[in-house]
């Protein structure tokens, strides 16, 4: 064990200063800790998301009726509110973990050496997207789950889960300008698969919108369209969605791409299609409160490999950190 060396006034006022460049003074990461630090921002940002699906899926959405306090009287939940008071106040002190989560990701981003801007940069992205989506989730409760702020909820929660994934990935690459590994053709067809996929959450929220699970048991307001109708569109765009991922898989094996993109487009083929079965099996079975939990965890899988098959499109040479070992690590990632 190495002593702990001594503080003085003079770190404490650093410290107080500019605490993040303290501790990257005194501190740093292996390239592998700070790949899991990303990897645990990105997690808890797709479980944020499952947790909040449960909160909607057992209607205890306006569990704590106003916010920031869980009542007008109670910073937290109470024994009269009951398990829905629990099950709502759960989630907002989830947020907490989310943001210990990020704020690491970001230390540990700020500390390695060399210092990677870019990298950091997507950490504070991270938080200021986590931050505005704690205010909405605010607005949500206090306007009465209005089926609009929901949806804008759970997308802004899509935006943090695309940051995070990006994030993990510039982690296992150098800083070196994006070099592409398919031609223009090709990377214009991912576009097009990303474009489409982003409709298909979208139209998703609606769907949530319009559907029976509004969140709570008193009457909520829902979106006024029809809810098959709306439905319908979703699984059309869905197989829109599916048949783009195979066209893009076929076209990268005819142009004989690396293993990388086809092994990224050969797994989000896959969650597709697991997504889609849960879709059809929840859509013929009434929507029971398990299935349409699992449906919102693969929408977020779904999200995740569309995003890698994007990101591996491209690589990023160049070496991320003078450090006794690095170039194998670096080896390791693009493999």
């Amino acid at each position: 064990m190495e002593p702990v060396p001594n503080v003085t006034r003079a770190d404490a006022a650093q410290a107080v200063r500019n605490p993040l460049a303290f501790i990257a003074g005194r501190w740093t990461p292996s390239p592998r800790t700070v790949r899991r630090a990303a990897l645990a921002a990105l997690v808890m940002a797709v479980l944020i998301v499952v947790t909040g699906g449960a909160v909607r899926l057992t209607g205890s959405g306006l569990g704590c009726p106003t916010w920031p306090k869980c009542t007008d009287d109670s910073l937290t939940t109470t024994s009269e509110m009951g398990l829905h008071g629990v099950i709502e106040f759960g989630n907002r002190m989830l947020t907490y973990v989310l943001c210990a989560a990020v704020g690491w990701a970001i230390i540990a981003a700020r500390s390695q050496k060399p210092y990677r801007r870019s990298l950091t940069r997507l950490g504070w992205a991270q938080f200021w997207v986590v931050m505005g989506n704690a205010i909405l989730g605010g607005v949500v409760v206090l306007v009465g789950l209005n089926p609009y702020t929901v949806a804008a909820h759970f997308l802004l929660s899509t935006a943090l889960i695309a940051v995070a994934t990006v994030m993990w990935q510039r982690t296992r690459e150098g800083d070196d300008a994006p070099r592409p590994l398919v031609g223009k053709p090709v990377l214009q067809m991912a576009w097009i698969l990303v474009t489409a996929t982003v409709l298909l959450i979208a139209v998703g929220t609606v769907v949530t919108g319009a559907g029976p699970h509004a969140g709570d048991s008193s009457e909520v307001h829902r979106i006024p369209l029809n809810w098959e109708d709306v439905t319908k569109l979703h699984a059309v765009l869905a197989w829109i969605v599916v048949t783009l991922a195979f066209a893009l898989w076929f076209v990268l094996k005819a142009v004989d791409a690396p293993r990388g993109p086809l092994h990224r487009t050969r797994d989000l083929f896959l969650v597709l299609l697991a997504q889609g079965a849960i879709g059809y099996v929840q859509y013929f079975t009434d929507l029971p409160e398990v299935l349409v939990g699992l449906h919102m965890f693969g929408s977020c899988l779904v999200w995740i490999a569309t995003l890698r098959v994007l990101l591996a499109l491209r690589e990023r040479p160049g070496t991320v950190a003078e450090l006794p070992g690095q170039s194998t690590e670096s080896a390791l990632s693009r493999t």
